[in-house]
Order: structure tokens, then sequence, then C-alpha cells
């Protein structure tokens, strides 16, 4: 048996870091749904880009020393926040010459949007201290719920039929990761709050979504379904899921004995 101090929750990211992976990822998945579904128009990928700056910006305002935000670019060795800040500049860079010429340049900021998301993934994933956030499938959790919420928001503006296939793949892709994760995590202040709303968010966006093909207005509702419980479960993995490890005493002292 084991003696030890019951584990804490990490008081460094707040929901304005929250809102990096929230935000972030929604709009990183917007920009690849929108290489496949809407290769010609500029209103998916601006809004990408703004939802993706307001993420950083988020997380920026976190900073006790705004100044010092520079020096994220230092570690490209060392630090997954450093990698997802360069990928940052690369996406923002193709995403506004993509707002000039989508054609030619709206694949290469999907694969750098997609780049962004698995940087966030990973992120989570060095933070030994959280077992929350240091399992290895938190990865395909963070990258395919990113895919699904991108997806559900490009239903807003069309509901062609690739882009509903594109949408129902990366919900059952997020499901299977979602399961994946909650069985090997088991964080009651993660998974029991979360199963029902996993569950119900993604029936009933694949339902929506399949109606979306003959019933107009249904694949807005799935999208919106798919985008409600991703940002859900992000806030909620960053802000109330994120306990330390703590620390155990195998031998508890006591007075008079070696």
């Amino acid at each position: 048996m084991s003696f030890g101090p019951k584990a804490w929750i990490q008081q460094h990211w707040d929901a304005r870091a929250a809102l990096n992976f929230m935000l972030g990822g929604t709009g990183a998945g917007l920009m690849i749904a929108a290489a496949l579904a809407t290769p010609d128009s500029r209103a998916p990928v601006l809004l990408s880009l703004a939802l993706v700056a307001t993420g950083l910006g988020a997380v920026w305002l976190e900073i006790g020393r705004k100044l010092r935000a520079v020096n994220v670019f230092f570690n490209p060795f060392t630090s997954w926040m450093t990698r997802e800040a360069f990928v940052a500049v690369l996406l923002f860079a193709l995403g506004a010459a993509a707002l000039w010429r989508p054609q030619w340049f709206l694949p290469a900021a999907a694969a750098a949007a997609l780049a962004f998301v698995w940087c966030q993934g990973w992120i989570l994933r060095a933070s030994k201290g959280i077992p929350a956030w240091r399992a290895p499938q938190v990865v395909l959790l963070i990258v395919s719920t990113a895919l699904a919420e991108g997806a559900g928001l490009c239903l807003l503006f069309t509901s062609v039929p690739l882009l509903l296939t594109w949408f129902a793949l990366a919900l059952v892709l997020r499901a299977v990761a979602w399961t994946r994760y909650a069985a090997a995590v088991k964080n009651p202040a993660l998974v029991n709050p979360a199963k029902a709303l996993m569950q119900i968010g993604t029936v009933s966006a694949l339902a929506f979504a399949v109606l979306g093909y003959w019933v107009p207005g249904a694949a807005q509702l799935a999208g919106i379904a798919a985008i409600a419980t991703g940002l859900w479960l992000k806030f909620a993995l960053v802000t109330r899921a994120s306990f330390n490890q703590g620390y155990a005493l195998p031998h508890l002292p006591v007075r008079g004995t070696r």
C-alpha cells in the first residue's frame, strides 16, 4: 500500500490555453475540409485563419510578460510548442496565399493545418506530469476531433456529398480515437461526463449527416452537433481533467522505528 496526497489540477493552463486547442483545432480542420470541398471559396479559408489566430492570441494573453512570447521560437529541437509556432507561421503564409490563389495554395495550406493539429496533440502528449495528457492515444484524439469539427464548420458553407462523406469518416475516426483514449486513461473527471455526450454527439451528427444528402438543413445540424461536442471535450481535457501526477510515500515514516 502506498501513501501520498491526492492529485491536484494543474494551475498553469486555464481556459485561455484551452481556446488554442479549441479554436485552433477547429480552424485547422476547416482549412483541411475547405481544400476538399470548397477549393474556390475564400470565406472558409479566412475564417480558418481567424480561428487559429484567435486561439494563439488567447494563449498569448495568458503569458505574464507578453514580450517574451518570441522565446517560443528558440527551441525547435526540444519543444512541440516551438514546432507549433513555426507551423503556424507557415499556415498563415500559405493561407494568405490561398486567399489570392486558392487553387494553387489551398492544398499546401491544408497540409500545414494538419501539421498544426498534430503538433497540438504532441504538446499534450509531451506533458508527462499530467496523466490525462501524456497518454499516447491523445494525439489521435486531438487530430480526429479537429477534423470532425472543421468539417462540421465547413458544412455551414456547403453540404456537397464529398464533404458529407469526409465529415462522416472524421466522426467515425473521432469515435474510435475517443474509445481508445477513454479505455487507456480512465480519468473519471473526463470519461464519466463525456461518455454519454460523445455517444449522443456522434450518433446524432452521423444521423443528420446521412439526412443531409436529401434533407436541406440537416447537414448544418450535424456540423453543429460535432462542433459542440468537440469543443466541450477539449475544454474539459485541458481545464477539468488535468490532474497532476502527485507523489506517493511507499514507506510511511513512523517515529521510533527504522
